[in-house]
């Protein structure tokens, strides 16, 4: 039987996720199933899911909105935004019922879900997969101690997951889903490709450091940064926290490939309760997330466009 996974790209939680639904699916179906994973994001120029490109006996969409289209036979997506396109929802209704499709936005992570839901649904649980699990919902759900562990670098799978956060297209995912399920994730992040591909990234990410401390501003609490004339990376997007640890909110707007991109979040060691659901807010202007994260591509938007959205969300976040 084809199987074909479309999953969050250039996210470790997405990539995860692949892993622990091809091995769940392993266990459902119990005969051979050959995998092709897709590498989904929000951009213009990103792959989206489309129909056409659900071409399996088996279609599965991960960490990403459904698609409206019979052909989806499995779907889990915690965000809230699971249901953005018209249509959505009545599929998932139907799916649910079958319990082949899951929507929790409640769910810090689209792995713990996929992990609760195959223990729960499918009395599935394999122990040699709870620490990618454990990692996938750290980081997704930003639980580290303070903004300095959460961009410190050091571990050998926090450069993984930069690696990851930057490299994992199809190509990528196809290669590593077999090795996550069967190497430890220590042994696989500490491999020389994984440190090679990390070094250029880590140079940036100082680069960044520097980068953001002279540009960014305070609108009240909120935390503000136009680098329209920069590579927005996601190596930085918890640099502001650790530089302005009272902020409440931050937004950044960047470049991404040849369009533009904001990035909004909550600090989650401010010390002051969110009040706003940001993925409300990113979801306004076609973009998407959770309540304390999100992003919204502008691929098509010209840069002072982009800056003008970014400002506004600034303006609104700071009351």
């Amino acid at each position: 039987m084809r199987v074909v996974v479309a999953t969050h790209g250039h996210c470790f939680d997405g990539l995860v996720s692949a892993a622990l639904f091809t091995r769940l699916l392993q266990s459902v179906e119990g005969r051979s199933l050959e995998f092709e994973y897709l590498a989904c994001g929000y951009g213009a120029s990103q792959r989206h899911a489309s129909e056409a490109e659900l071409t399996g006996d088996t279609n599965a969409i991960l960490d990403y909105r459904l698609t409206p289209s019979s052909r989806v036979t499995w779907a889990f997506d915690h965000h809230p935004t699971a249901f953005q396109l018209p249509g959505t929802r009545e599929l998932y209704e139907a799916g649910h019922a079958r319990a082949r499709m899951f929507v929790d936005s409640n769910s810090s992570s689209c792995a713990k879900l996929i992990a609760s839901v195959a223990r729960a649904h499918f009395d599935f649980h394999d122990p040699a997969l709870d620490e990618l699990v454990a990692w996938a919902d750290k980081v997704d759900a930003a639980r580290f101690d303070d903004p300095e562990d959460a961009i410190d670098q050091q571990h050998p799978v926090k450069r993984l997951v930069t690696v990851v956060e930057h490299h994992a297209n199809e190509n990528f995912i196809t290669r590593f889903v077999p090795e996550l399920l069967q190497r430890p994730l220590g042994e696989l992040a500490a491999q020389r490709e994984i440190r090679d591909r990390y070094r250029p990234l880590g140079k940036k990410r100082s680069r960044f450091v520097r980068l953001l401390r002279s540009k960014c501003e305070r609108r009240g609490r909120v935390l503000f940064a136009d680098l329209r004339e920069h590579q927005l990376d996601s190596v930085g997007k918890f640099v502001g926290y650790a530089l302005h640890p009272d902020c409440v909110y931050s937004v950044m707007v960047g470049r991404q490939g040849k369009g533009a991109k904001v990035l909004v979040g909550y600090n989650p060691w401010c010390g002051t309760a969110r009040d706003t659901d940001l993925s409300v807010i990113c979801a306004r202007y076609g973009g998407g997330g959770h309540p304390f994260v999100g992003a919204i591509p502008l691929d098509q938007e010209p840069p002072a466009r982009a800056a003008q959205i970014a400002l506004e969300i600034a303006n609104e976040l700071a009351g």
